[in-house]
């Protein structure tokens, strides 16, 4: 099914948002692997916006290991609490930074990172996991972002 996927990269971010998420749904509808799924959602959020980094970090015992992803290697396991990440996750809320320099605690994966949104996955009320978008520009991340991936994060936690 991921050969079927459209993106057009001629449209606005909300544009491609909206072209995506629907054939996002379709993608991991029948598929019960959380792992395939996530790695198919990475692929296709790099894909359409061509962000340096995209992948998710998942809760396992009391760290987030990294998991799907698509870029280049990325640090394996966060602490709740500390950097973007770890915020995100403790706080059960989005983060968006505008730039990372700027960001007190943040870890820096990746010396390319200049901006960055962290989504958290919520499964009965507990993160589960997050969504982390790094851009290679500053300032790239907005509530547009916050409000797609966030219907993302659903559609990912229906599926969990």
């Amino acid at each position: 099914m991921a050969e079927n996927i459209l993106i057009d990269n001629r449209l606005t971010k909300e544009e491609q948002y909206k072209q995506i998420l629907p054939q996002i749904k379709a993608l991991i509808e029948f598929e019960s692997d959380r792992v395939a799924n996530l790695a198919n959602i990475a692929a296709v959020l790099k894909e359409a916006f061509k962000y340096p980094w995209v992948g998710f970090y998942i809760l396992k015992g009391d760290e987030l290991v990294l998991g799907p992803f698509q870029g280049q290697a990325a640090c394996t396991r966060l602490t709740p609490g500390k950097g973007v990440c770890g915020t995100s996750f403790s706080t059960a809320a989005t983060v968006i930074v505008p730039d990372v320099d700027q960001f007190p605690g943040h870890i820096a994966c990746s010396s390319a990172s200049r901006s960055e949104i962290v989504v958290p996955i919520i499964k009965e009320g507990k993160v589960v996991a997050v969504i982390d978008l790094d851009s290679n520009h500053l300032n790239d991340f907005s509530t547009v972002d916050q409000e797609f991936l966030e219907q993302l994060s659903i559609l990912i936690s229906a599926r969990w």
